[in-house]
């Protein structure tokens, strides 16, 4: 992957080494197994919400390098809270430009034309518009536009912002297993293609209507999203995931943006652009 001054830099983190390692094997298929079922779930989420994973804070700080300096000074009650935690507001400044297109969250990000025939890869997961939807004729409305994929690795701040000011749509929620592993077969199933996700649609004057999904992470992955139907604003928090790696996707339909063009490059020669939450990417198709 690539920061915006072209440096490229190492996109594999332990994380992925080790899962890759684990769905590489049909051994380490059958290892996941137990760790991803509902109850093991359900009491992991419990432990990280408790005080009992405090201990875990500090040692996850140094093994990933993060610089704490950014964010509010909280003394964290629990792994989650820490993991959920919030940035100070300067140190994520909001581009004012309404015709600039800002990322909602820190991320890796790729951007891919929508044509009938596109299949995206989130984790290892193929899809097409309509199956990541599960609504076919909402997503025949986004082809010929753009799809922008935002990758968030365990390092990076979790939370994440409307890129416009405009009226969104009731949440839809779109249930599923976190995880589901096959250990007999050769193969097994992908990562995210049972993971619960939930997605809206903003109505916007310049962007006109933009899908925001979010896609819940690996075993103990929440998705948490303060609103339903309401007047949402560009650079107010949607929402936060907590623990795990988790995916941010925005569909835009034909002609409403032109993405920059460092990133469209970049995506071109499937490389990944670091971006940061409220950093102009792109701008409104209007405004050229």
């Amino acid at each position: 992957m690539k920061l915006r001054n072209g440096t490229v830099i190492s996109s594999e983190n332990g994380q992925d080494r080790l899962l890759a390692r684990l769905y590489g094997s049909a051994i380490g298929r059958i290892v996941l197994r137990p760790l991803v079922s509902p109850a093991v779930s359900r009491l992991a989420g419990k432990f990280l919400s408790s005080r009992f994973s405090i201990p875990l804070i500090r040692p996850f700080i140094r093994s990933n390098h993060i610089d704490m300096a950014p964010f509010e000074a909280v003394n964290y009650q629990s792994y989650n809270e820490f993991f959920s935690r919030k940035i100070r507001p300067d140190a994520r400044p909001i581009d004012a430009e309404k015709s600039h297109l800002i990322a909602p969250c820190d991320s890796k990000l790729t951007v891919l034309p929508i044509t009938s025939e596109s299949r995206f890869t989130l984790k290892h997961t193929e899809y097409t518009v309509s199956s990541l939807l599960k609504n076919e004729q909402l997503a025949e409305q986004y082809t010929g536009g753009y799809a922008l994929i935002f990758r968030l690795t365990v390092d990076d701040y979790h939370r994440y912002c409307y890129v416009a000011d405009g009226e969104k749509s009731a949440n839809t929620y779109i249930p599923g297993k976190l995880h589901t592993v096959n250990p007999i077969a050769n193969d097994h199933y992908p990562i995210y293609k049972e993971n619960a996700r939930e997605y809206s649609v903003i109505r916007t004057d310049v962007f006109d209507d933009i899908l925001m999904m979010e896609v819940g992470a690996l075993l103990v992955g929440k998705i948490v999203n303060h609103h339903g139907k309401a007047q949402v604003f560009r650079g107010q928090e949607k929402g936060y995931f907590q623990f795990g790696g988790s995916t941010v996707v925005l569909l835009f339909k034909k002609d409403t943006i032109v993405p920059d063009s460092d990133i469209l490059e970049n995506s071109r020669e499937n490389i990944e652009t670091v971006v940061r939450m409220g950093e102009k990417i792109g701008i409104s198709a209007q405004s050229e």
